[in-house]
C-alpha cells in the first residue's frame, strides 16, 4: 500500500494517475461492469457494494432444476436482443488506443458482453467467458447464442411481447400484468445433438474460472508494470485474487471507480471519477508521449 494516501480530490488523483502509468507501464486493466454502463449495459451492484439487481442464477441450481432454467431463459430470451445490440462507449474505445500504444499490455474483464473484442482490443481474457455463447453440458458443444434465440423466440412467441426491464448481463426482469403468460408455460429448448441442458458459456456463481485462464491471466501480471482496476467494486475472488497477486509482488495497484472496492486498502492510489472522463484524460495525456512505450500491439492475441 502506499504510504502516500489517495487525495480527495479526483482531479489531483487522476493526475497522479497518469504519472504512475507513465512511470510503471505497460499497464494490467481489470474491469467490471462499471465499465459498460454507458453501453446501456446495467451493473449488479451500486456504489455501496449492495445488489441492485436480482442476484446471479446459482450454477447448481441452474443445473438441478428445470424451473430455475425455465425463469432464465425467459428472462434472457427477453433481454438478449437489447444486450446483443449493445455498443462500445468510450471507454472500452479508449482502452482500444491504449493497447495499441503499448501502455496497456493485457484487458482483463470480468464483464460477458464481448465490448472489449468489439473496440478492437487485441488481448482480452473475458474472465468469465461470453455470452455469445452457448454450451450443452452433456456432449460439450458450442453454439452461437443468436442460434438459440431464434429457437427459443419460435417456440415461445407469445412471451415476446411481455413488458420488462433490463438488467445486468442480457437478464430483464419482467413486468406482470393480467395479461402475462404464466413462466411455468415458457419452453426452454434442448441441445440438437443429444437433447441435453443448454448454459450460456460463462461462469456462473459456485463455479470457478477455468485454471488455464487464471494462469494466463498471472502470466500477464507477471509482465506488467502495474495493475489497474476500472469500473469494478471486486467483491468477487476471481477478479479481486489478481490485486492481492499484485501486491504480493510489489506492484503499484490503481483503482479508477466510483464506488468503495473490496481493495480499497490495498490500492495506491484511486480515482473516484466515471471510468469515461477518466480514460479518456488518460488518452490525451499518454498518447502524447507514445513514443517512449515500447511498440504498439499488432494482430489477436490466442487468450484462453
Amino acid at each position: 500500500m502506499s504510504t502516500n494516501p489517495t487525495s480527495t480530490d479526483p482531479a489531483a488523483n487522476l493526475s497522479s494517475l497518469i504519472e504512475l502509468i507513465r512511470n510503471n507501464s505497460p499497464a494490467l486493466v481489470l474491469t467490471g461492469a462499471g465499465i459498460s454502463t454507458d453501453s446501456g449495459i446495467p451493473a449488479y451492484r451500486d456504489q455501496h457494494g449492495n445488489w441492485t439487481q436480482p442476484q446471479p442464477v446459482q450454477a447448481q441450481d441452474f443445473r438441478r432444476n428445470p424451473q430455475v432454467r425455465q425463469r432464465y431463459w425467459l428472462r434472457s430470451m427477453l433481454g438478449w436482443p437489447r444486450f446483443h445490440r449493445a455498443l462500445t462507449n468510450p471507454s472500452h474505445d479508449a482502452l482500444f488506443k491504449l493497447e495499441q500504444a503499448g501502455i496497456v499490455s493485457c484487458v482483463i474483464t470480468q464483464n460477458v458482453d464481448g465490448l472489449h473484442r468489439k473496440a478492437g482490443s487485441k488481448n482480452v481474457v473475458e474472465l468469465h467467458g461470453s455470452l455469445a455463447q452457448v454450451i450443452c453440458l452433456s456432449c460439450g458443444e458450442l453454439t452461437p447464442r443468436l442460434d438459440l434465440q431464434q429457437r427459443l423466440e419460435q417456440s415461445n412467441s407469445r412471451f415476446l411481447e411481455m413488458k420488462f426491464n433490463p438488467a445486468a448481463d442480457g437478464d430483464a426482469t419482467p413486468v406482470a400484468s393480467g395479461q402475462t403468460p404464466d413462466p411455468q408455460e415458457f419452453n426452454v429448448v434442448s441441445c440438437r445433438q443429444c437433447q441435453g441442458v443448454l448454459k450460456p458459456d460463462v461462469v456462473f456463481y459456485g463455479e470457478n474460472v477455468p485454471s488455464a485462464r487464471v494462469s494466463y491471466c498471472m502470466d500477464q501480471l507477471d509482465t506488467a508494470g502495474l495493475l489497474l482496476c476500472i469500473g469494478t467494486s471486486l467483491s468477487v475472488m476471481s477478479g479481486y485474487r489478481f490485486c492481492r497477486a499484485a501486491e504480493k509482488q510489489s506492484k503499484p495497484i490503481a483503482i479508477v471507480n466510483q464506488g468503495v472496492t473490496r481493495a480499497d486498502d490495498l490500492t495506491d492510489l484511486k480515482v473516484a471519477l466515471p471510468c469515461a472522463s477518466a480514460l479518456q484524460a488518460l488518452c490525451e495525456s499518454l498518447l502524447q508521449d507514445h513514443s517512449i512505450y515500447p511498440g504498439s500491439q499488432h494482430g489477436s492475441v490466442n487468450s484462453p
